[in-house]
């Protein structure tokens, strides 16, 4: 059932020009997910679910972690339920409605993997909300860094302070276009 809804979620996304990751960059997603076997991963930037779907899915496979994941947009973060429920997946995560870099402030639990997809010039806030909780090591992946003037805080700090990887994309709507994703080790 979850292949089946994560399809339909992409070809929704597709169609109505929702942001995605799309299935290159949520394949490498999903392998940072594998490999930091989380217990709690924070997303945030719900959308409509696809890249929670993704989450998810290895989460299932793995037999452990949770998600909570913020979206700013009530509808999308509505439409986002239906689609986990629908896939089988509801269990397994928290939706939360609201400015991700406030709802981070709520969170108590240790955060071993934190996800960053939402309003780009937000992500070094998001980060400094839920620092306090992070484990040590804990992964960060961020995504949108070809739009690096928009989350310079952020990128510099991670780039100095952690062991920090880019991960380069060929855009698939846009030819000779790229994007990329930053993977980081933080620790204490």
């Amino acid at each position: 059932m979850l292949e089946k809804v994560l399809a339909e979620v992409e070809e929704q996304c597709r169609a109505e020009r929702v942001p995605m990751l799309g299935p290159d960059k949520a394949k490498l997603l999903a392998s940072c997910v594998e490999k930091a076997k989380p217990n709690l991963i924070v997303e945030c930037g719900t959308a409509i679910g696809y890249s929670g779907l993704w989450i998810l899915r290895v989460l299932k496979t793995l037999g452990t972690g949770r998600l909570i994941t913020v979206e700013i947009e009530d509808a999308n973060a509505q439409r986002a339920r239906a689609n986990f429920e629908s896939a089988g997946v509801a269990d397994l995560v928290d939706s939360r409605i609201g400015d991700a870099s406030e709802v981070l402030k709520t969170i108590q639990d240790p955060v071993d993997f934190l996800f960053l997809d939402n309003n780009k010039d937000g992500y070094h806030a998001c980060f400094q909300a839920i620092e306090s909780r992070l484990t040590n090591p804990a992964t960060l992946v961020a995504d949108n860094v070809g739009r690096a003037e928009q989350m310079a805080d952020y990128l510099e700090h991670v780039r100095s302070h952690y062991e920090s990887e880019t991960h380069w994309f060929e855009s698939r709507r846009r030819p000779g276009r790229r994007d990329g994703m930053e993977v980081s080790i933080y620790r204490r």
